[in-house]
């Protein structure tokens, strides 16, 4: 049985798949053919000469030291190139570092087989964009594509061929830090994304000199965590997995992603690093994945944490399961010769790894010119250009979600300004997390991006306000790797007091508050997700002033803004927009550019609601009516409702929508409905629009969600126009997995929902026979 087979990913996007993802070049199969026999024969004839000491040092994946996102560091490592004992380095780069380390491999090491040289490209390299989590808030397929295109251009440009990228884990708990690197709640959403960042990054042809090979990571699940505690349990059903879960890993293999990289979490009690049935059987199996699996960072030797082995064990485990290569651990290095001797492991499946390693390489071209990404040329030209930089500062622009304005916004070119925060001028936080190749120091803080489009005609006058935290010691956490924001050792009363009277002497107020970016991503988890109270304390009291206050929300997951969303007039939420957040928060905060984000996530009214998520079932009691209804599904203090809901975003102007129509009711596998709406731009501004499907199944042989997104158009209007936007809907998109982990439709009543968020939507019904 095929498993989240191609008529899911197909099916799921044939409605909209030229208004959101570009076109996929398909390779000429006789081509293809061709080429694949090459290299069989090639890397047969060169595995045939190997020892198996050169095998295993191919599946080791070492740090060349620029950039460690671990604990541990590797050592003596000119010997071990030399040894062949080292299959590729990850956080080296520029052409010279990496020309050095490759010249040892083809020039000293016995059968000169060439390195693979990857990164942590995540949003961006030197250029950066908006961290992932706000990137997937613009909706746009195409922009999406473009991010990871410049970013291999330029990283390959640096001697890269090789990205740990896309994350697409779906997640719901917004506790979890690495949700800013991810895509949000939706897994068609998810899926669309992880399509398009893995087109961006490899093009049509992965040996050319300016494409690199993505990474679809972390497989599997590891966004559920239990508790939204990093590296935790996570248990789930199939049933859950299979429709809830899965279909973003999916999409990127169905893509051609070259590697995938297993999880740091157990997948029904197993690790997902020796979980055979994950990496093998589904992975390989069912989905037909051709490319090799990775660890991640030190995964294999943590699989003894987990009770699962000592050291020589749980490589074993990870080996069989179907791992090919071991990133930093050096567990497969030092202890599968003697598992092989012991006859603990088999030579077939030392071989079937160390094949997979040097497909890779096959495919990057490697063989052919070891040096091809070591062009100093490239390096000098091709990097942090102001063409990229003009792009990154519209991706920005179009990652912001208007979360309230009381006709406060856009402001005036005039005036006087008072930006106040501790995060109004730090270049350092603008990047976000997981920017490991950018320069910090030329990011563009608030108050530069400001000053960049006010000139002389507005005044701006700046204070603190109060620091980060109040807990110096938990601000060094929150600031690390060099995203430190000097401390004020006055008094938060003198500060608060400073920032006050600056308030009063303005006519408008920028609040530039929020989380630094070092408190969202890997190993940040918080159980508080509320603004840092001392901030909450300087925004009352810039509140009370009686002066129009805009919130400048700095984030890398959702939020409780319940307070704030009840007192501040405008909320402009940027999530960290990379390398131009400083200029592309004026661009929107002065109207040259109406936002037009959409949450990819649910923002709750407080922590005790999650996880909290559109796409939620019903209950045997659901709350019908309004709250509270005694023995019916909902709490005692708050309602079920989200504060923001998934999909939500407001611009500066106004949308209208009309009612669905579809050309008939009713229709039978192999036909298709259309479904069309009309979209009026009611307002003053031109602006866009994201028309977003959601289909339900009202009666399923399993429990159905009361809605999933199914297909969404962005769509531009012109103030006063009007246009009709059309769907095409098919059996395919009312496919689902039922209890025997079939994917089937079935016969029955369905509601088509048509809005711009998931809560704000007007319906109609269709049959399928």
């Amino acid at each position: 049985m095929g498993f989240l087979g191609k008529s899911v990913i197909a099916g799921m996007s044939i409605v909209f798949l030229a208004a959101c993802t570009p076109k996929i070049v398909q390779q000429d199969k006789s081509s293809s053919t061709k080429v694949n026999s090459e290299m069989y024969r090639f890397i047969s004839s060169l595995m045939s000469k190997m020892t198996i000491e050169e095998k295993i040092g191919q599946l080791n994946l070492l740090t060349g030291g620029d950039a460690v996102t671990g604990t541990t560091v590797n050592s003596n490592i000119e010997q071990k190139i030399k040894n062949g004992e080292v299959g590729g380095f990850f956080s080296l780069s520029t052409p010279q570092k990496i020309r050095k380390a490759q010249e040892l491999a083809v020039k000293e090491a016995r059968l000169k087989i060439p390195l693979i040289f990857g990164m942590d490209v995540i949003h961006g390299y030197k250029t950066t964009f908006p961290i992932p989590l706000g990137l997937s808030c613009s909706w746009d397929m195409n922009l999406i594509q473009k991010t990871a295109r410049i970013a291999a251009e330029e990283a390959s440009a640096d001697g890269l061929n090789w990205t740990f990228s896309p994350m697409v884990d779906v997640s719901r708990d917004p506790r979890w830090g690495r949700v800013s690197e991810g895509n949000g709640e939706d897994p068609f959403l998810g899926a669309e994304i992880a399509k398009a960042m893995v087109k961006g990054y490899q093009g049509d042809d992965l040996s050319k000199a300016n494409t690199i090979m993505a990474c679809v990571k972390h497989f599997a699940l590891y966004g559920a965590s239990e508790a939204g505690r990093d590296y935790n349990t996570v248990d789930m059903s199939r049933q859950r997995m299979y429709n809830e879960y899965l279909l973003p890993y999916k999409a990127a293999v169905d893509a051609g992603v070259g590697s995938v990289m297993t999880s740091f979490n157990e997948i029904d009690g197993i690790p997902a690093t020796a979980n055979k049935w994950l990496v093998t059987d589904l992975l390989r199996n069912d989905w037909n994945f051709k490319g090799f699996v990775v660890t991640d960072y030190t995964g294999i030797n943590e699989m003894v944490d987990h009770g699962f082995g000592n050291l020589q064990e749980v490589s074993a485990k990870a080996l069989q399961a179907g791992v090919d290569m071991d990133m930093v651990g050096e567990g497969f290095l030092t202890t599968l010769k003697k598992s092989y001797q012991e006859g603990k492991i088999s030579m077939q499946e030392i071989d079937r790894a160390c094949r997979l390693v040097l497909e890779a390489k096959y495919k990057l071209g490697l063989f052919e010119d070891p040096f091809k990404y070591c062009d100093e040329e490239r390096a000098r030209t091709q990097i942090y250009t102001s063409e990229n930089l003009k792009f990154a500062r519209e991706v920005a622009g179009k990652s912001f979600v208007l979360l309230k304005n009381n006709e406060v916004l856009p402001l005036k070119k005039q005036g006087t300004i008072a930006l106040v925060g501790p995060l109004a001028n730090t270049r350092e936080n603008m990047p976000g997390t997981w920017s490991v190749s950018t320069d910090l120091s030329k990011a563009i803080s608030v108050k530069e991006g400001l000053e960049n489009i006010l000139g002389s005609r507005a005044k701006i006058l700046h204070a603190m306000g109060t620091n980060l935290l109040d807990d110096a010691e938990y601000q060094k956490r929150a600031t690390m790797f060099g995203r430190d924001i000097p401390r004020d050792n006055r008094s938060n009363e003198v500060m608060l007091k400073e920032a006050v009277n600056l308030a009063k002497k303005s006519d408008v107020i920028v609040a530039a508050l929020g989380e630094s970016s070092e408190m969202s991503g890997e190993s940040s988890s918080r159980t508080d997700i509320k603004i840092p109270q001392n901030q909450q304390k300087l925004l009352e009291e810039l509140v009370k002033t009686g002066k129009p206050v805009v919130l400048v929300l700095f984030t890398g997951r959702p939020l409780d803004l319940t307070w704030e969303n009840q007192h501040v007039p405008a909320i402009l939420n940027v999530w960290f927009g990379g390398s131009q957040t400083g200029n592309a928060i004026a661009d929107v905060l002065f109207g040259d550019v109406n936002p037009s984000g959409k949450l990819s996530m649910t923002f709750p009214q407080n922590v005790g609601q999650i996880p909290l998520y559109y796409n939620h079932k019903n209950t045997g009691r659901p709350l019908e009516g309004p709250w509270f209804q005694k023995f019916r599904s909902n709490y005692l203090d708050v309602t079920n409702e989200p504060l923001y809901p998934f999909g939500y975003g407001l611009s500066y102007t106004k949308f209208d929508f009309s009612e669905p129509r579809l050309d008939k009711d009713n229709f039978k596998a192999g036909e298709k409905v259309q479904l069309s709406v009309t979209l009026s731009n009611r307002g003053k501004f031109d602006g866009e629009e994201v028309v977003q499907l959601y289909i339900s199944d009202m009666v399923g042989s399993v429990t159905r969600p009361v809605k999933e997104l199914k297909a969404f158009q962005k769509v531009f209007l012109k103030s006063g126009q009007s246009k009709e936007v059309k769907f095409e809907i098919t059996e395919d998109m009312l496919k689902f997995y039922n209890s025997e982990l079939q994917f089937v439709s079935e016969p029955g009543e369905f509601k088509v929902f048509v809005g711009n968020s998931s809560s704000s939507v007007k319906e109609a019904k269709f049959r399928l026979n």
